[in-house]
Protein backbone atom coordinates (compact mmCIF):
# COMPACT_ATOMS: atom_id res chain seq x y z
CA UNK A 1 0.00 0.00 0.00
CA UNK A 2 1.10 3.58 -0.62
CA UNK A 3 0.79 6.41 1.94
CA UNK A 4 -2.69 7.47 0.82
CA UNK A 5 -4.02 3.94 1.06
CA UNK A 6 -2.41 3.47 4.52
CA UNK A 7 -4.11 6.69 5.72
CA UNK A 8 -7.45 5.55 4.34
CA UNK A 9 -7.04 2.17 6.11
CA UNK A 10 -6.20 3.79 9.47
CA UNK A 11 -9.16 6.21 9.33
CA UNK A 12 -11.69 3.53 8.35
CA UNK A 13 -10.37 1.23 11.12
CA UNK A 14 -10.88 4.07 13.63
CA UNK A 15 -14.46 4.48 12.39
CA UNK A 16 -15.11 0.77 12.84
CA UNK A 17 -13.52 0.78 16.32
CA UNK A 18 -15.67 3.75 17.32
CA UNK A 19 -12.73 6.07 18.04
CA UNK A 20 -13.63 8.37 15.11
CA UNK A 21 -16.94 9.61 13.83
CA UNK A 22 -18.01 9.52 10.18
CA UNK A 23 -18.04 13.34 10.13
CA UNK A 24 -14.39 13.53 11.24
CA UNK A 25 -13.43 10.82 8.71
CA UNK A 26 -15.04 12.87 5.93
CA UNK A 27 -12.99 15.90 6.94
CA UNK A 28 -9.81 13.84 7.27
CA UNK A 29 -10.05 12.02 3.92
CA UNK A 30 -11.82 14.68 1.86
CA UNK A 31 -14.45 12.17 0.68
CA UNK A 32 -18.23 12.45 0.80
CA UNK A 33 -20.08 10.95 3.75
CA UNK A 34 -21.72 8.44 1.45
CA UNK A 35 -18.35 7.23 0.13
CA UNK A 36 -16.86 6.90 3.63
CA UNK A 37 -19.80 4.69 4.66
CA UNK A 38 -19.23 2.63 1.51
CA UNK A 39 -15.54 2.18 2.39
CA UNK A 40 -16.47 1.16 5.93
CA UNK A 41 -18.88 -1.51 4.67
CA UNK A 42 -16.30 -2.77 2.15
CA UNK A 43 -13.64 -3.03 4.89
CA UNK A 44 -15.94 -5.09 7.10
CA UNK A 45 -16.72 -7.44 4.22
CA UNK A 46 -13.31 -7.86 2.51
CA UNK A 47 -10.73 -6.55 4.95
CA UNK A 48 -7.73 -4.19 4.69
CA UNK A 49 -7.06 -5.17 1.04
CA UNK A 50 -10.26 -3.33 0.05
CA UNK A 51 -8.49 -0.03 0.73
CA UNK A 52 -6.12 -0.64 -2.20
CA UNK A 53 -6.86 0.53 -5.75
CA UNK A 54 -8.82 -2.15 -7.59
CA UNK A 55 -6.38 -2.45 -10.51
CA UNK A 56 -3.29 -2.45 -8.33
CA UNK A 57 -0.84 -5.05 -9.63
CA UNK A 58 -2.80 -5.59 -12.84
CA UNK A 59 -1.71 -4.58 -16.34
CA UNK A 60 -3.96 -2.12 -18.12
CA UNK A 61 -5.60 -3.06 -21.41
CA UNK A 62 -3.35 -0.52 -23.21
CA UNK A 63 -0.08 -1.94 -21.93
CA UNK A 64 2.45 -2.60 -24.71
CA UNK A 65 3.21 -6.30 -24.77
CA UNK A 66 6.78 -7.55 -24.56
CA UNK A 67 6.45 -8.93 -28.10
CA UNK A 68 5.44 -5.53 -29.53
CA UNK A 69 8.23 -3.80 -27.59
CA UNK A 70 10.76 -6.23 -29.02
CA UNK A 71 9.40 -5.65 -32.54
CA UNK A 72 9.52 -1.85 -32.13
CA UNK A 73 13.11 -1.96 -30.93
CA UNK A 74 14.06 -4.23 -33.84
CA UNK A 75 12.50 -1.82 -36.36
CA UNK A 76 14.07 1.24 -34.70
CA UNK A 77 17.53 -0.33 -35.07
CA UNK A 78 17.17 -0.76 -38.84
CA UNK A 79 20.02 1.12 -40.62
CA UNK A 80 17.67 3.02 -42.95
CA UNK A 81 15.85 4.51 -39.93
CA UNK A 82 18.88 5.74 -38.01
CA UNK A 83 18.08 9.39 -38.92
CA UNK A 84 14.33 9.08 -38.33
CA UNK A 85 12.69 11.28 -35.68
CA UNK A 86 10.16 9.84 -33.19
CA UNK A 87 7.00 11.24 -34.81
CA UNK A 88 8.02 10.05 -38.27
CA UNK A 89 8.89 6.65 -36.77
CA UNK A 90 5.43 6.45 -35.20
CA UNK A 91 3.86 6.99 -38.65
CA UNK A 92 6.11 4.34 -40.23
CA UNK A 93 5.11 1.81 -37.55
CA UNK A 94 1.43 2.31 -38.35
CA UNK A 95 1.69 2.53 -42.14
CA UNK A 96 4.21 -0.21 -42.83
CA UNK A 97 4.06 -2.54 -39.82
CA UNK A 98 0.44 -2.04 -38.63
CA UNK A 99 1.61 -1.22 -35.10
CA UNK A 100 -0.64 1.50 -33.63
CA UNK A 101 0.84 3.21 -30.59
CA UNK A 102 0.34 6.75 -29.30
CA UNK A 103 3.31 9.11 -29.24
CA UNK A 104 3.79 9.43 -25.44
CA UNK A 105 4.26 5.71 -24.62
CA UNK A 106 6.42 5.29 -27.74
CA UNK A 107 8.56 8.27 -26.69
CA UNK A 108 8.93 6.92 -23.12
CA UNK A 109 9.84 3.44 -24.38
CA UNK A 110 12.44 4.65 -26.87
CA UNK A 111 13.98 7.05 -24.34
CA UNK A 112 14.17 4.26 -21.78
CA UNK A 113 16.24 2.29 -24.30
CA UNK A 114 18.64 5.19 -24.81
CA UNK A 115 17.23 6.29 -28.18
CA UNK A 116 17.49 9.94 -29.21
CA UNK A 117 15.39 11.79 -31.76
CA UNK A 118 17.59 13.64 -34.29
CA UNK A 119 15.03 16.45 -34.49
CA UNK A 120 16.09 19.23 -32.11
CA UNK A 121 13.73 22.10 -31.35
CA UNK A 122 15.22 25.53 -30.83
CA UNK A 123 13.84 27.83 -28.19
CA UNK A 124 10.96 29.77 -29.74
CA UNK A 125 11.35 33.50 -30.15
CA UNK A 126 8.46 35.84 -29.45
CA UNK A 127 6.90 37.27 -32.61
CA UNK A 128 3.62 38.55 -33.95
CA UNK A 129 1.62 35.81 -35.63
CA UNK A 130 0.18 36.53 -39.06
CA UNK A 131 -3.23 35.01 -39.65
CA UNK A 132 -3.54 32.61 -42.57
CA UNK A 133 -5.36 33.73 -45.68
CA UNK A 134 -9.05 32.86 -45.69
CA UNK A 135 -9.34 30.68 -48.80
CA UNK A 136 -7.18 28.17 -50.66
CA UNK A 137 -5.31 29.62 -53.62
CA UNK A 138 -5.41 33.14 -52.22
CA UNK A 139 -1.67 33.08 -51.45
CA UNK A 140 1.03 30.48 -52.10
CA UNK A 141 4.43 30.75 -50.43
CA UNK A 142 7.33 30.00 -52.78
CA UNK A 143 10.90 28.94 -52.05
CA UNK A 144 13.75 26.56 -52.75
CA UNK A 145 15.96 24.78 -50.21
CA UNK A 146 19.42 23.23 -50.73
CA UNK A 147 20.04 20.11 -48.63
CA UNK A 148 21.87 16.78 -48.62
CA UNK A 149 18.82 14.64 -49.33
CA UNK A 150 20.55 11.38 -50.28
CA UNK A 151 22.38 9.03 -47.91
CA UNK A 152 26.12 8.63 -48.64
CA UNK A 153 25.97 11.65 -50.97
CA UNK A 154 27.43 14.85 -49.55
CA UNK A 155 26.26 16.94 -52.50
CA UNK A 156 23.41 19.37 -51.86
CA UNK A 157 20.40 19.38 -54.20
CA UNK A 158 17.71 22.04 -54.30
CA UNK A 159 14.07 21.22 -53.61
CA UNK A 160 11.64 23.79 -55.05
CA UNK A 161 8.14 24.04 -53.60
CA UNK A 162 4.86 25.92 -53.21
CA UNK A 163 2.66 25.72 -50.09
CA UNK A 164 -0.85 27.11 -49.68
CA UNK A 165 -1.04 29.70 -46.91
CA UNK A 166 -4.68 28.90 -46.02
CA UNK A 167 -4.64 25.08 -46.05
CA UNK A 168 -0.93 24.34 -45.32
CA UNK A 169 -1.04 21.96 -48.30
CA UNK A 170 1.87 21.47 -50.70
CA UNK A 171 0.82 22.26 -54.28
CA UNK A 172 4.09 21.24 -55.93
CA UNK A 173 7.60 19.90 -55.26
CA UNK A 174 10.48 19.46 -57.70
CA UNK A 175 14.17 18.73 -57.18
CA UNK A 176 17.06 20.04 -59.29
CA UNK A 177 20.82 20.21 -58.91
CA UNK A 178 20.51 23.86 -57.85
CA UNK A 179 17.93 26.61 -57.48
CA UNK A 180 16.92 27.43 -61.04
CA UNK A 181 14.16 28.60 -63.35
CA UNK A 182 13.32 25.04 -64.46
CA UNK A 183 12.61 23.94 -60.86
CA UNK A 184 10.11 26.76 -60.32
CA UNK A 185 8.52 26.21 -63.75
CA UNK A 186 7.89 22.55 -62.94
CA UNK A 187 6.39 23.38 -59.53
CA UNK A 188 4.20 25.99 -61.24
CA UNK A 189 3.09 23.37 -63.77
CA UNK A 190 2.18 20.90 -60.99
CA UNK A 191 0.24 23.58 -59.13
CA UNK A 192 -1.74 24.70 -62.18
CA UNK A 193 -2.56 21.14 -63.29
CA UNK A 194 -3.45 19.72 -59.86
CA UNK A 195 -4.96 22.74 -58.09
CA UNK A 196 -5.41 25.64 -60.50
CA UNK A 197 -4.05 29.15 -61.00
CA UNK A 198 -3.51 30.92 -57.63
CA UNK A 199 -4.31 34.53 -56.88
CA UNK A 200 -0.83 35.51 -55.60
CA UNK A 201 2.66 34.13 -54.95
CA UNK A 202 4.78 35.16 -51.96
CA UNK A 203 8.47 34.86 -52.89
CA UNK A 204 11.87 36.11 -51.78
CA UNK A 205 14.06 38.53 -53.73
CA UNK A 206 15.51 35.94 -56.13
CA UNK A 207 16.31 37.26 -59.61
CA UNK A 208 13.87 34.66 -60.96
CA UNK A 209 10.95 36.59 -59.48
CA UNK A 210 12.11 40.20 -59.21
CA UNK A 211 14.59 42.26 -61.31
CA UNK A 212 17.76 43.40 -59.59
CA UNK A 213 17.61 46.93 -61.06
CA UNK A 214 15.14 49.29 -62.71
CA UNK A 215 16.90 49.29 -66.08
CA UNK A 216 14.69 48.74 -69.13
CA UNK A 217 16.11 47.36 -72.37
CA UNK A 218 15.53 49.17 -75.68
CA UNK A 219 13.11 46.42 -76.74
CA UNK A 220 11.10 46.83 -73.53
CA UNK A 221 10.96 50.59 -73.92
CA UNK A 222 9.76 50.29 -77.54
CA UNK A 223 7.14 47.77 -76.39
CA UNK A 224 5.73 50.38 -74.01
CA UNK A 225 6.86 48.61 -70.83
CA UNK A 226 7.30 51.09 -67.98
CA UNK A 227 8.14 48.76 -65.12
CA UNK A 228 10.94 46.16 -65.35
CA UNK A 229 10.03 42.54 -64.75
CA UNK A 230 11.51 39.07 -65.13
CA UNK A 231 10.69 36.18 -67.44
CA UNK A 232 8.81 34.45 -64.62
CA UNK A 233 7.08 37.70 -63.73
CA UNK A 234 5.78 38.02 -67.30
CA UNK A 235 4.42 34.47 -67.16
CA UNK A 236 2.51 35.29 -63.99
CA UNK A 237 1.19 38.53 -65.52
CA UNK A 238 -0.37 36.50 -68.33
CA UNK A 239 -2.25 34.47 -65.72
CA UNK A 240 -3.19 37.48 -63.56
CA UNK A 241 -1.09 36.24 -60.64
CA UNK A 242 0.42 38.85 -58.28
CA UNK A 243 4.03 38.42 -57.20
CA UNK A 244 4.52 39.69 -53.64
CA UNK A 245 8.04 40.32 -52.34
CA UNK A 246 8.83 38.75 -48.93
CA UNK A 247 11.22 40.95 -47.00
CA UNK A 248 12.73 38.10 -44.95
CA UNK A 249 12.67 34.35 -44.47
CA UNK A 250 10.60 34.86 -41.31
CA UNK A 251 7.93 36.57 -43.40
CA UNK A 252 7.33 33.33 -45.29
CA UNK A 253 7.70 31.17 -42.21
CA UNK A 254 5.20 28.55 -43.36
CA UNK A 255 7.39 27.28 -46.18
CA UNK A 256 10.51 27.59 -44.02
CA UNK A 257 8.87 25.24 -41.48
CA UNK A 258 7.94 22.94 -44.36
CA UNK A 259 11.63 22.63 -45.25
CA UNK A 260 12.47 21.74 -41.64
CA UNK A 261 9.93 18.93 -41.83
CA UNK A 262 11.03 17.65 -45.24
CA UNK A 263 14.78 17.78 -44.66
CA UNK A 264 14.86 14.79 -42.30
CA UNK A 265 11.67 13.05 -43.48
CA UNK A 266 12.64 12.92 -47.16
CA UNK A 267 16.19 11.82 -46.39
CA UNK A 268 14.79 8.87 -44.44
CA UNK A 269 12.10 8.12 -47.06
CA UNK A 270 14.61 8.19 -49.92
CA UNK A 271 16.87 5.80 -48.03
CA UNK A 272 13.99 3.44 -47.23
CA UNK A 273 12.94 3.35 -50.90
CA UNK A 274 16.52 3.07 -52.26
CA UNK A 275 16.30 6.43 -54.05
CA UNK A 276 19.66 8.06 -54.72
CA UNK A 277 19.16 10.37 -57.70
CA UNK A 278 17.07 13.36 -58.77
CA UNK A 279 14.93 11.42 -61.26
CA UNK A 280 13.89 8.86 -58.65
CA UNK A 281 13.26 11.61 -56.10
CA UNK A 282 10.95 13.58 -58.42
CA UNK A 283 8.98 10.44 -59.25
CA UNK A 284 8.58 9.67 -55.53
CA UNK A 285 7.52 13.25 -54.71
CA UNK A 286 4.48 12.96 -57.01
CA UNK A 287 2.81 10.54 -54.59
CA UNK A 288 4.39 11.97 -51.43
CA UNK A 289 2.64 15.33 -51.83
CA UNK A 290 -0.83 13.84 -51.31
CA UNK A 291 0.43 11.81 -48.34
CA UNK A 292 1.85 14.94 -46.71
CA UNK A 293 -1.32 16.94 -47.36
CA UNK A 294 -3.52 14.29 -45.75
CA UNK A 295 -1.48 14.46 -42.56
CA UNK A 296 -0.63 18.16 -42.25
CA UNK A 297 -3.30 19.95 -44.31
CA UNK A 298 -6.04 21.95 -42.57
CA UNK A 299 -9.45 23.25 -43.65
CA UNK A 300 -9.49 26.90 -44.78
CA UNK A 301 -11.68 29.46 -43.02
CA UNK A 302 -13.67 29.92 -46.22
CA UNK A 303 -14.81 26.96 -48.32
CA UNK A 304 -14.82 28.88 -51.59
CA UNK A 305 -11.48 28.43 -53.39
CA UNK A 306 -9.50 31.25 -54.97
CA UNK A 307 -7.85 28.86 -57.44
CA UNK A 308 -8.85 29.48 -61.06
CA UNK A 309 -8.98 26.80 -63.71
CA UNK A 310 -6.41 27.31 -66.47
CA UNK A 311 -8.12 29.04 -69.42
CA UNK A 312 -8.35 26.65 -72.43
CA UNK A 313 -6.67 29.10 -74.80
CA UNK A 314 -3.38 28.99 -72.82
CA UNK A 315 -0.72 26.54 -73.99
CA UNK A 316 1.17 25.50 -70.86
CA UNK A 317 4.40 24.62 -72.71
CA UNK A 318 4.38 28.06 -74.34
CA UNK A 319 3.47 29.87 -71.13
CA UNK A 320 6.16 28.15 -69.03
CA UNK A 321 9.07 28.94 -71.32
CA UNK A 322 11.64 31.71 -71.48
CA UNK A 323 10.72 33.90 -74.45
CA UNK A 324 12.66 36.34 -76.62
CA UNK A 325 11.09 38.32 -79.47
CA UNK A 326 13.14 38.25 -82.69
CA UNK A 327 12.76 39.54 -86.25
CA UNK A 328 13.15 37.07 -89.13
CA UNK A 329 15.63 38.04 -91.88
CA UNK A 330 15.35 37.39 -95.63
CA UNK A 331 16.78 33.88 -95.25
CA UNK A 332 14.29 32.78 -92.57
CA UNK A 333 16.92 33.16 -89.84
CA UNK A 334 16.97 34.75 -86.42
CA UNK A 335 19.88 35.62 -84.12
CA UNK A 336 20.24 35.37 -80.35
CA UNK A 337 23.31 35.75 -78.13
CA UNK A 338 25.65 35.71 -81.15
CA UNK A 339 24.19 32.49 -82.60
CA UNK A 340 22.19 32.40 -85.85
CA UNK A 341 19.29 29.95 -86.12
CA UNK A 342 17.45 28.94 -89.26
CA UNK A 343 13.71 28.31 -88.84
CA UNK A 344 12.88 24.84 -90.19
CA UNK A 345 9.88 25.70 -92.39
CA UNK A 346 9.02 26.33 -96.04
CA UNK A 347 6.87 29.29 -95.05
CA UNK A 348 8.32 32.72 -95.72
CA UNK A 349 8.51 34.56 -92.40
CA UNK A 350 10.62 37.51 -93.59
CA UNK A 351 10.21 40.61 -91.39
CA UNK A 352 7.84 38.74 -89.08
CA UNK A 353 8.17 39.07 -85.31
CA UNK A 354 8.54 35.61 -83.81
CA UNK A 355 9.21 34.34 -80.28
CA UNK A 356 12.19 32.13 -79.50
CA UNK A 357 10.94 29.86 -76.68
CA UNK A 358 13.36 28.01 -74.41
CA UNK A 359 12.67 25.40 -71.73
CA UNK A 360 13.97 21.99 -70.71
CA UNK A 361 10.75 20.36 -71.90
CA UNK A 362 10.66 21.82 -75.43
CA UNK A 363 14.33 22.72 -75.94
CA UNK A 364 14.56 25.61 -78.45
CA UNK A 365 11.56 26.34 -80.64
CA UNK A 366 10.08 29.32 -82.44
CA UNK A 367 6.42 30.19 -82.04
CA UNK A 368 4.49 32.29 -84.53
CA UNK A 369 0.75 32.57 -85.10
CA UNK A 370 0.10 29.77 -82.53
CA UNK A 371 2.38 27.35 -84.43
CA UNK A 372 5.62 25.72 -83.31
CA UNK A 373 8.70 25.68 -85.55
CA UNK A 374 12.00 23.89 -85.05
CA UNK A 375 15.20 25.93 -85.17
CA UNK A 376 18.65 24.76 -86.26
CA UNK A 377 21.90 26.56 -85.29
CA UNK A 378 24.06 27.46 -88.30
CA UNK A 379 27.65 28.65 -88.71
CA UNK A 380 28.34 32.36 -88.70
CA UNK A 381 30.75 32.48 -91.67
CA UNK A 382 28.92 30.77 -94.55
CA UNK A 383 25.56 30.18 -92.79
CA UNK A 384 25.69 26.47 -93.61
CA UNK A 385 24.03 24.00 -91.28
CA UNK A 386 26.29 22.42 -88.70
CA UNK A 387 27.25 18.96 -89.89
CA UNK A 388 27.59 17.36 -86.48
CA UNK A 389 24.29 16.54 -84.74
CA UNK A 390 26.25 16.55 -81.50
CA UNK A 391 27.27 20.18 -82.10
CA UNK A 392 23.65 21.19 -82.73
CA UNK A 393 22.53 19.41 -79.58
CA UNK A 394 25.34 20.96 -77.58
CA UNK A 395 24.35 24.49 -78.60
CA UNK A 396 20.71 23.83 -77.72
CA UNK A 397 21.71 22.37 -74.35
CA UNK A 398 23.87 25.42 -73.63
CA UNK A 399 20.93 27.74 -74.29
CA UNK A 400 18.63 25.62 -72.11
CA UNK A 401 21.20 25.55 -69.31
CA UNK A 402 21.85 29.31 -69.40
CA UNK A 403 18.14 30.20 -69.40
CA UNK A 404 16.64 27.44 -67.26
CA UNK A 405 19.17 25.37 -65.31
CA UNK A 406 21.91 27.70 -64.08
CA UNK A 407 22.17 28.45 -60.37
CA UNK A 408 20.23 31.68 -59.92
CA UNK A 409 21.76 32.34 -56.51
CA UNK A 410 25.27 32.41 -57.96
CA UNK A 411 24.30 34.43 -61.02
CA UNK A 412 22.25 37.01 -59.09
Amino acid sequence: MNNKEELKKAVIESCINGTMTIKVAVSRLGFSERYVKKLKARYKKIGASSMMYENCGKQTTHTISAEIKSKIREIWNMPELEECNFIHFQEILEENYHIRISYTPLYKFLKSKGAKSPRKHKKAKAHNRRQERASSGELLQVDGTPHRFFYNDNKEYCLHGFIDDATHQITGLYMCENECMHGYLEVTRQTIKNFGVPLALYADGSSIFFPKDNHLSIEEQLAGITKPTTQYGRMMQELGVDLIHAGSSQAKGRIERLWNTLHDRLRTEFRRHNISDIEGANEFLKSYISKYNRKFGIAPREEKSSFMELPPYINLDYLLSVKYTRSVDVSNCISHKGITFVIDTKEILHKKKVELCISKRIGLKVRFDNKWYKVIPITQIDKKSLKSNESVETIIQQFVYYNCLKNERLSA
